[in-house]
């Protein structure tokens, strides 16, 4: 057993599996992984450091206290970094139900384990103990075309996912002023990189422009987000982990801004150059020359914020972080990884993925109660 452990959970998940990545490969801690499953985790994803003696993957949910309790005493972890959440807008727009339970319900419960678990830790880990509570930007509303949100913006959530977040931001912030726990708060802007679920943005637009089907673009095409590549927010998180303020809100952000139109063209510029659209057969069956093409501008979902963008100054001079990679960088590293890991992609369209996680980890499956 690793001399140290966190607990992290929805490790599984896109960022989360960006995180354990990192953790296992840059540090010394023991990683237990606390993922429920549920469609966007993917055990796929890690499956190259699954026999890591450093890696414990366990499957069940935040919201269930009694697993949670065996894994805070089994493994003693110094610190717990909350990833789990449902987080896709569009299905929170159809079914709010799973948005409340996961990220209001379940962050309310693993709070109280974590509490219950602090409590009596002896004195010296008791203080260096941290409840790192991962959020997003979307709490704060939509901008206007000027300004950006700080960590003393107002929470203005204009959609279910939002305001399933923000109100778990609420409930950490309480669990801190309250009772002391020692909790701290990340608000990251839009996330892209290796091993986000093909229904995002970015993934989406790669994977159906190779494949020669149209590329949706909600509303004009003008809404602007503040882009950041995955590994330069894991970078942020373990950071924060080692320097921090307990009770503090940190705002992450790489200071990208990107019309959505624009991400999608700069897609098909990268892949113009990567896998030339000339030589695709699916666009040459269509009558197209182009990936551009493909563009096709769909009606606008319910509530979409028209702008965010990130002030990442204090994070910068209280935790010593920058952003390392350039939107225009990112985005090529994301395409030629994607082209890369085509098997990775196709199980998960066609949900032969799940299947790939039991074949691999069925004795692992069952919650231990």
């Amino acid at each position: 057993m690793a001399a140290e452990f966190l607990l992290v959970t929805g490790g599984a998940g896109f960022i989360g599996a960006n995180l354990v990545h990192r953790l296992i490969r840059t540090t010394g801690f023991g990683v237990i992984n606390l993922d429920n499953l549920t469609y966007a985790g993917n055990l796929e994803s890690l499956a190259d450091i699954s026999s890591d003696s450093r890696y414990v993957f366990a499957k069940g949910d935040i919201g269930n206290r009694e697993f949670v309790r065996h894994l805070l005493n089994q493994y003693q972890p110094v610190a717990i970094m909350n990833l789990a959440a449902e987080s896709h807008v569009d299905r929170s727009i159809v079914d709010a139900a799973a948005f409340l339970q996961t990220n209001v319900v379940g962050t309310y419960n693993l709070l109280e384990e974590a509490r219950t678990y602090w409590e009596i830790l002896p004195a010296d880990r008791k203080q260096s103990f941290r409840f790192v509570h991962i959020s997003t930007d979307e709490v704060y509303g939509s901008l206007g075309e000027s300004g950006k949100f700080s960590e003393t913006s107002r929470t203005l959530p204009n959609s279910p996912y939002s305001a399933s977040k923000a109100s778990s931001d609420h409930f950490v912030r309480a669990f801190f002023h309250t009772y002391g726990l020692p909790t701290v708060t990340t608000n990251c802007s839009n996330n892209y990189g290796p091993y986000q679920f093909p229904e995002k943005l970015i993934p989406l637009i790669i994977s159906n422009a190779l494949d020669g089907k149209p590329l949706p673009v909600y509303g004009d095409g003008g809404n602007i987000r503040d882009w950041i590549y995955v590994e330069d927010h894991c970078a942020a998180l373990q950071m924060i982990l080692q320097n921090n303020t307990p009770g503090e809100v940190y705002n992450i952000g790489a200071d990208d801004e990107q019309k959505n139109i624009d991400v999608v063209r700069q897609i098909c510029a990268v892949l113009e150059e990567v896998r030339p659209a000339a030589g695709n057969e699916k666009l040459a069956e269509r009558g197209l020359k182009h990936y551009t093409d493909l563009i096709t501008f769909v009606p606008d979902r319910p509530g979409h914020d028209r702008r965010y963008a990130i002030d990442s100054s204090k994070i910068k001079a209280e935790v010593g972080w920058t952003p390392a990679v350039k939107f225009r960088d990112g985005l090529r590293r994301t395409v030629d990884w994607y082209i890369a890991h085509t098997e990775w992609v196709e199980h998960v369209r066609s949900g032969a993925y799940q299947d790939w996680i039991h074949k691999n980890y069925a004795w692992r499956l069952e919650e231990k109660k």
